[in-house]
């Protein structure tokens, strides 16, 4: 195993733009056209191809680009057992007025894992590793698996099933232990909660929107996300290293919430006992760096400035001007650099080219390298 953790000085969120015979072989599959199998070939090969091109860019972290999934989130969900799914005919959660075609996704029975499919997905990245390269696993956090299921619209027939919310957020943490048990002992050291939670809670009216609560209520259930992160977090083993990364949606290069971190910085940067944050900074939505400030103890912070939303590439100079700005808030050394969020965290990917993406990550580790002599 590589003696290697995240994050690295140049680094990224975890998903990448699915190559067209990806897309082609899912669409096939999807049409009765090949079988499982055949299209598993097409996914290890596009994976291969995926690692090679990661490795040759000289960055020390590797991911499957979630090229198995679907979505970012809802495919983890399907593992779970007591969670179905069915396609959506109209499109769903709107980002920036665009409705995105994501499964419907809904509780049948009590939760639990056994065997869950990610374990070899990451069985099959972990292999590709060296003494330079150590494999992360992206999974949403706890807080966002809680959230779906007692957002506004799913909360009764939550409630239905489990009698109360407080009986559910248990489920959840003894579920993700079973997980992280399995996936720890498949040989995974570095995981990473994508949480995009905490990046609607930074939207006021947003955040009620969604979780149906408002005043002492919405600020109660922060707490309750916060204390289900924590607790999984507490119970993981003690070399399991747990990052997470705070989104305010990213599909089709559109997003789904806007507002700075002051409203959550408290609990989120000051009680939140993650490795690493993995931050949003790309354009103004994300607001300023003092709620950096908020940072505890030794904790980490991978700023995503180079953003994945669009092709253009962001200036040299004024992104190491912005790490020196946040630098007043965190010290230089506990600071990273990033894209601010996956290339694809929906299949259909974001509007830029695969060359556009790597010219990207090219970018992120010459500024890196330029700053921190990485």
């Amino acid at each position: 195993m590589a003696n290697l953790t995240t994050p690295f000085r140049y680094d990224y969120v975890g998903s990448f733009l699915r190559p067209e015979k990806l897309k082609k072989a899912r669409a096939d599959f999807e049409a009765g056209k090949i079988t499982r199998e055949q299209l598993k070939e097409v996914e290890d090969a596009c994976i291969l191809e995926l690692v090679a091109k990661i490795k040759e860019l000289g960055y020390h972290v590797i991911t499957d680009g979630e090229f198995r999934r679907a979505t970012w989130h809802l495919d983890f969900m399907w593992g779970f057992d007591g969670i179905e799914h069915k396609k959506t005919v109209d499109g769903n959660t709107t980002f920036d007025g665009e409705a995105a075609m994501i499964d419907d996704t809904f509780m049948v029975g009590k939760i639990s894992v056994k065997n869950h499919p990610f374990v070899d997905h990451f069985k099959f990245v972990k292999a590709l590793e060296d003494e330079n390269i150590i494999a992360k696993q992206t999974v949403p956090s706890p807080a966002q698996f809680y959230a779906y299921f007692t957002g506004a619209e799913l909360l009764d027939t939550t409630l239905e099933i489990y009698g109360t919310e407080e009986a559910f957020a248990e489920d959840v943490i003894k579920a993700y232990g079973e997980f992280i048990e399995e996936i720890y002992a498949a040989g995974c050291r570095n995981l990473q909660f994508d949480d995009c939670v905490w990046g609607g809670l930074v939207n006021p009216k947003l955040a009620v929107a969604l979780t149906g609560r408002r005043g002492e209520a919405l600020e109660e259930y922060k707490k309750v996300i916060l204390a289900l992160n924590n607790k999984v977090v507490e119970e993981a083993p003690a070399d399991l290293t747990i990052n997470t990364h705070v989104c305010r949606g990213n599909y089709h290069s559109t997003f789904f919430s806007s507002g700075a971190y002051d409203g959550v910085a408290d609990l989120l940067f000051g009680e939140e006992n993650v490795n690493a944050y993995y931050l949003e900074y790309d354009d103004e939505r994300s607001g300023g760096f003092t709620p950096l400030a908020k940072i505890t103890g030794n904790k980490k912070v991978v700023l995503g400035l180079v953003t994945t939303k669009t092709p253009k590439l962001e200036d040299k100079q004024s992104v190491i001007a912005r790490i020196k700005e946040a630098s007043k808030y965190v010290p230089l050394e506990n600071l990273y650099l990033s894209p601010q969020c996956g290339f694809a965290s929906c299949e259909i990917g974001n509007k830029l080219t695969e060359e556009e993406q790597w010219a990207k990550l090219k970018l992120v580790k010459e500024i890196a390298e330029e700053v921190w002599g990485a």
